[in-house]
């Protein structure tokens, strides 16, 4: 709270409605040896007005960067009413609701968390949220080796995000789950041939990690025609203007998982995030994570509630369908808060200005002598760039200006030679693509003739 509302009068009064001297009576049955004394170490008090000067020295000395990284996480404008309501006392808090009778707020903005999920995917049924993007992934391909039966093989393409792919290997390496790594077209960056092979489900990732679009209706019906499942890996605000995981193909993706975080998360060192996860009605019963219904009362008034899992069911070790145990309630909240402020058509907006700058960024960098665009296929809001000069260095000098210029992909791609995985936003102005590009042309112009650069990239 950003202060304490009690006087001491109000401490006294509340002190002896329970029959307590002090404060310190409260906690009498910790023994003396076990506390702490004073606080030598820690200085003396400050005020609230200094306390605020003192932070925000402290932040001012981080900088402020003109962000052009995506990879996963990215920075969208979130309209200042999100965490102003999520942070009211009666959201503030990431447990999951037991007690439906004393938690319908929640159970119902959970709810309308899931209805607009599954209407955003194309599908029959949302979770109310998992831990991460990544972690999410993890759980649908054990949710289609539970449902397919007949194969423990998924078909993991090489354009999903790297770090997706590690989480998923260290989650169900150790299940007797074997994953298929499927390459990618060098010169397209989409998904390449594959293996036809018994497998239980294809992850298509949409947009891809490079940013491309893949043949999303094509690769479903593939797997589809092969016996398997199909996982879609989405970004929530792409599907603003894209079709559907639900509507691929002939018969649509099975499961649509992602990351929720450009739905009001900020970007802050890392997270916390939240994943979210649809399914078909057929598969429901296989699906992890919270599900909150809609149900009435004996006296036929609307309530919620959680469905088909009991909290008893996340504790069964082996037999439970997943082991987690609690959602990313809050970052939800602040989902559901900004969807219903921005709603279809705000989202479509956000997307719409987000591939504009995107297309105008990649046009204007690729005019520079030694920066060319890698692959000549439709994009969302990232594109990857091949250098003629070392990603490290160039991103090192672009630093020194204020610009966090993209994502080093050399050690991740090598076969991709020098190449940088750039992203634009809502959140840039012209003037910012314009200053990335002079900036970027006159570094390339130097680093061309340089010798490499000892600068490691940061993976």
């Amino acid at each position: 709270m950003p202060f304490i509302p009690h006087t001491e009068a109000d401490v006294s009064e509340m002190l002896a409605a329970i029959g307590v001297a002090s404060i310190d009576d409260l906690f009498d049955e910790i023994p003396e040896s076990l506390r702490s004394g004073g606080l030598t170490k820690v200085p003396e008090g400050l005020s609230e007005m200094e306390v605020a000067r003192l932070m925000q020295d402290r932040a001012e000395r981080d900088g402020r960067y003109l962000n052009f990284i995506g990879a996963g996480a990215y920075e969208h404008h979130i309209p200042a009413a999100v965490w102003q309501i999520v942070t009211r006392g009666e959201y503030y808090s990431a447990y999951t609701p037991y007690q439906a009778e004393a938690s319908q707020g929640t159970l119902q903005l959970l709810y309308e968390f899931q209805t607009m999920m599954a209407s955003l995917t194309g599908m029959d049924v949302s979770n109310a949220s998992l831990y991460d993007g990544a972690s999410g992934l993890a759980e649908a391909v054990l949710m289609a080796v539970r449902a397919h039966r007949d194969s423990r093989r998924i078909l993991l393409p090489k354009t999903v995000h790297p770090h997706y792919r590690r989480v998923v290997e260290n989650i169900v390496s150790a299940q007797n789950i074997e994953l298929v790594e499927i390459d990618f077209d060098l010169k397209t960056g989409v998904t390449g041939t594959l293996s036809s092979e018994g497998f239980a489900a294809l992850v298509i990732p949409q947009p891809n990690f490079f940013g491309c679009l893949e043949d999303v209706d094509r690769l479903t019906d593939w797997a589809h025609a092969q016996g398997g499942l199909v996982i879609g890996l989405v970004n929530p605000t792409a599907l603003a203007l894209l079709k559907p995981p639900g509507l691929w193909g002939t018969k649509g993706a099975d499961i649509a998982v992602g990351e929720g975080q450009p739905l009001g998360a900020p970007l802050s060192s890392g997270g916390p995030y939240f994943g979210f996860m649809c399914c078909k009605q057929a598969l429901v019963r296989q699906m992890p994570g919270r599900i909150i219904g809609r149900t009435v009362d004996l006296d036929g008034k609307p309530g919620f509630a959680l469905t088909l899992q009991a909290r008893e069911q996340h504790i069964r070790r082996a037999k439970a369908t997943s082991n987690i145990c609690t959602n990313q309630g809050l970052l939800v909240t602040a989902a559901t808060i900004y969807m219903s402020l921005l709603g279809p058509e705000g989202l479509r907006r956000v997307a719409t200005a987000s591939h504009a700058n995107t297309q105008q960024l990649v046009s204007q960098l690729t005019q520079i002598p030694g920066v060319r665009l890698a692959f000549d296929r439709p994009k969302f809001h990232e594109a990857v760039l091949q250098l003629d000069a070392p990603v490290a260095g160039v991103l090192h000098a672009l630093e020194a200006q204020g610009i966090t210029g993209g994502y080093d992909l050399t050690y991740l791609y090598p076969e991709l030679g020098h190449a940088l995985l750039v992203c634009a936003t809502e959140t840039k102005t012209t003037a910012d693509l314009q200053k990335f590009a002079d900036q970027l042309a006159r570094i390339m112009g130097r680093q061309q003739a340089a010798p490499p650069c000892p600068i490691q990239p940061k993976i």
